[in-house]
């Protein structure tokens, strides 16, 4: 089946298999390796991006689901001459990456969190950051990173 997207910005159209997974269609079809796949069961969050602005499991979303649809991935974060976004500074600031697996999936769930102002204290960013499992950091600095943007107020994501 052919679908059409909006993906970071730029209008795409594929022809997909009607089971074929939206986190496979990003990553394979359209070459946006950034989107991880951990678990295939929408567990561990390594697979989120934002569609029509909510942050969803794309191992959980068919691509023809997506057609018609607003979606950004990480690649669509940083500026698109390549600058960092001021949350992406704060995870490399505050050590909230490290084998970078998991990052992806962060940032896009932490953006959301940020986006609807969730963010308070370093308490309710973990709590809305719990969906998303990281194996290398103890979640301390992805935690840090993301409260250090909620504090700073009138700072872009």
């Amino acid at each position: 089946m052919d679908i059409h997207m909006n993906v970071n910005g730029q209008t795409v159209s594929l022809s997909v298999e009607p089971r074929r997974l939206l986190a496979d269609a990003l990553r394979d079809d359209l070459k946006l390796t950034g989107t991880k796949v951990g678990c295939s069961h929408g567990v561990c969050g390594t697979c989120t991006i934002h569609v029509d602005g909510v942050a969803r499991r794309s191992c959980l979303m068919l691509a023809a689901q997506a057609d018609g649809a607003d979606i950004r991935t990480i690649e669509g974060v940083a500026d698109p001459d390549g600058t960092l976004s001021s949350l992406q500074n704060a995870f490399w600031e505050q050590g909230g990456l490290q084998c970078g697996f998991c990052t992806p999936g962060m940032v896009m769930t932490a953006l959301g969190v940020l986006e609807r102002n969730e963010a308070h204290d370093e308490v309710s960013v973990r709590r809305a950051m719990s969906g998303n499992l990281c194996r290398c950091t103890g979640y301390d600095g992805i935690v840090a990173a993301v409260v250090s943007v909620a504090n700073r107020s009138g700072t872009a994501l």
